[in-house]
């Protein structure tokens, strides 16, 4: 055997290949996660605690986690909504609709935070007019919401998609036969197989949001105790010169996004699909 034939024999390129991604895993992925958690459990256990219980970074990790919370809520019910239309409706613009839904994907973070501004800011029509009767968007809550659910749109919608393609009207046409109303055709027929999806897609883009940073930076106002979030706290405290603080909470984040992934695995077997 000639030495490129060696060279290019089953097991040794086999070898070569798995070394060379294990490699580039570890230089890309685990040698960044060691150093965050070197430098966040750098003082032990307790200053980890005392860093994560101060009032500005209880406030953020507060308002971040219930505002992707109910971002995930609204995104499980409207992106199934929206996959239902996509897929069991036949209607003018489908095709463009469905280009819309994967276009948070292509626009730049700080781009939809400039946009929400724009729209719903206090100098802006619409933003103005909400801000007059009371209800401010933008460098409030709602715009950091708006801003979470843009830019998760894809997530539920892409993940619910495939299950309803594989699923078999027949069934629906049955239960209606033996006298089964919409809403039990929904509960029993319908849900069952979707759930698995749904929740997928809600829990991965409940992680995309913990981590959302570019959007929220615009569009929150950056308001300590009102409008901070968890990722911009933590780029304040590394402006400010406390790497320790910065990495204490974003080895927060990135224990709870370890933990969504591997949820969000473990309910796309049960569908049987993979989500985004």
């Amino acid at each position: 055997m000639t030495r490129i034939g060696v060279a290019l024999a089953p097991e040794r390129g086999g070898r070569v290949v798995r070394l060379a991604v294990l490699a580039y895993i570890g230089a890309l992925v685990l040698l960044p996660l060691a150093a965050l958690a070197q430098h966040g459990l750098a003082g032990g256990l307790g200053a980890l605690w005392r860093t994560l219980a101060s009032p500005g970074a209880l406030h953020a990790l507060w308002l971040t986690f219930w505002s992707a919370g109910v971002m995930a809520l609204i995104n499980a019910l409207m992106g199934t909504a929206t996959a239902w239309a996509l897929v069991r409706y036949a209607f003018p613009g489908r095709a463009a609709l469905s280009a819309l839904v994967d276009l948070p994907f292509a626009i730049p973070t700080l781009v939809t935070g400039v946009m929400l501004v724009l729209l719903y800011g206090p100098q802006g029509r619409v933003g103005g007019w909400l801000a007059g009767q009371g209800w401010p968007v933008a460098f409030a809550a709602p715009g950091i919401l708006l801003a979470l659910l843009f830019v998760t749109l894809p997530f539920v919608v892409r993940a619910v998609e495939p299950v309803l393609l594989e699923q078999d009207p027949a069934e629906e046409e049955a239960a209606r036969t033996l006298g089964a109303g919409d809403l039990a055709i929904f509960l029993r027929v319908l849900l069952p197989p979707l759930l698995p999806a749904v929740l997928s897609g809600g829990v991965r883009s409940f992680a995309r949001a913990l981590g959302e940073f570019g959007s929220i930076v615009v569009v929150s106002g950056n308001i300590p105790y009102r409008t901070l979030t968890a990722p911009v706290y933590i780029f304040g405290e590394i402006e400010a010169g406390s790497p320790e603080a910065a990495a204490a909470v974003s080895l927060v984040l990135l224990l709870l996004a370890v933990a969504l992934t591997w949820a969000a695995r473990l309910l796309e077997r049960l569908s049987g699909v993979r989500g985004v």
